[in-house]
């Protein structure tokens, strides 16, 4: 029988004989471990915190340029529970920008989670979508796993210009009031275009009967000039830059618009996270010291709820047969007043919230809750949540890297 000697001798010497590749092992092995972080995350809140985004770069965490976010997952340093990630390039240039998982934290505490090295693949969870819709004429769509919108393209603008049937020209944001968590963006476009049903008819999972025109919709900006509101048409490129498990996002540029003889330049950045019912917007402008982002009234049955000291702007309505909230909420210190305008004018009746432009930039969070499709059965519960939505976005989870 041979000795145990004889078969360490056997594995060790061929890794002996090249001392270069042994270092190189464990420098490499030595590298990946000092990359591993721990974190705390901080809730300083007197609530529970769920479905808020944490973001991670690389200079938060303190790693090195060459690093790559896309190999790092989250676990809970408790449990060694692993939590869903989505790494982000968020500026096309094909590194990862940010981290992004949601975790779930107590009132008033904290929780620690570590940042390991990992080979795993990106989840295939897409519950965060967005894409162009060619097949119908040129809308742009998103949803998540609770609500889902669109908007207009230069094709159904021209259409409308030159008095083809089926165009649509407005910058308003649709609604469409989705009962159920998985996507259907595609299935409801798949069917219209096929001809094999409509989303304008609710067949168990909602439907497209939110009216826009030439109205705000749910969240379109417009530009006040001596008491009257000027806007822009469809926007004329699109740009996705991130579908996934946590987060959609993408760009919409606008030609310039006038105001009144105010040349207006317009892009909006656009973001909607898991477990939201508010997107958000981000408004590059120029031109302007504010702007006006409205809340259509349509036939002006509704009711209107303000709280400018907390940052949000709300109309309730009868639909059909149900009812809906839709809101506007922005940062603190931000929302300047609001401005509930009521006209005879078709579809221009809107509530509008006058928000300040710093840095030629406005951002703000817009989005709905249907009676049919959400826990909001009265004003007051879709107030409440606009409310709690405010207190949160001024009081993010905060990060500690452990050193």
């Amino acid at each position: 029988m041979k000795s145990k000697n004889h078969f360490l001798k056997k594995l060790i010497y061929p890794i002996l004989k090249k001392p270069l590749l042994f270092i190189a092992i464990l420098a490499a092995n030595f590298a990946i471990q000092s990359q591993n972080k721990t974190i705390t995350v901080i809730n300083s809140l007197p609530v529970n915190r769920e479905f808020e985004t944490v973001e991670l770069t690389k200079k938060s965490l303190g790693l090195p340029k060459s690093a790559k976010l896309e190999n790092f997952s989250i676990k809970e340093a408790s449990t060694n529970l692993y939590l869903e990630t989505q790494s982000v390039d968020n500026d096309g240039d094909g590194n990862m920008d940010v981290l992004l998982f949601q975790p779930k934290i107590g009132a008033s505490s904290s929780k620690d989670f570590e940042i390991v090295a990992s080979n795993s693949e990106p989840s295939k969870n897409i519950n965060c979508y967005s894409r162009f819709v060619p097949e119908r004429t040129d809308d742009y769509a998103w949803e998540n796993n609770k609500v889902a919108f669109r908007t207009y393209g230069p094709v159904a603008q021209k259409m409308v210009e030159d008095n083809v049937a089926g165009g649509t020209l407005t910058s308003g944001i649709d609604a469409w009031l989705k009962r159920v968590d998985y996507p259907i963006i595609n299935k409801w476009y798949e069917k219209a275009t096929l001809g094999t049903g409509t989303y304008h008819k609710d067949t168990g999972e909602g439907l497209d009967n939110f009216h826009v025109g030439d109205s705000r919709g749910v969240g379109g900006i417009a530009v006040n000039v001596d008491g009257k509101y000027y806007f822009s048409k469809n926007f004329i490129s699109w740009k996705t830059i991130t579908t996934g498990p946590i987060r959609t996002s993408f760009i919409l540029t606008y030609a310039n618009w006038d105001a009144k003889g105010h040349k207006i330049t317009e892009s909006k950045l656009i973001s909607l996270d898991y477990g939201s019912y508010l997107s958000r917007f981000e408004i590059n402008i120029k031109g302007s010291k504010t702007i006006a982002t409205g809340l259509t009234l349509h036939d002006k049955k509704g009711t209107i709820g303000t709280n400018v000291k907390e940052g949000w702007i709300s109309h309730w309505e009868p639909i059909d047969d149900s009812e809906i909230g839709t809101g506007i909420v922005a940062p603190n210190n931000t929302l300047l007043s609001f401005d509930n305008y009521v006209t005879n004018d078709k579809d221009l009746s809107n509530l509008y919230a006058n928000i300040s432009i710093k840095k030629k930039k406005a951002i703000y969070y817009t989005g709905f809750g249907w009676k049919k499709g959400s826990p909001f059965q009265t004003q007051q519960e879709w107030e409440k949540y606009l409310s709690s939505f405010a207190e949160k976005i001024n009081n993010p989870l905060s990060v500690k890297v452990k050193k």
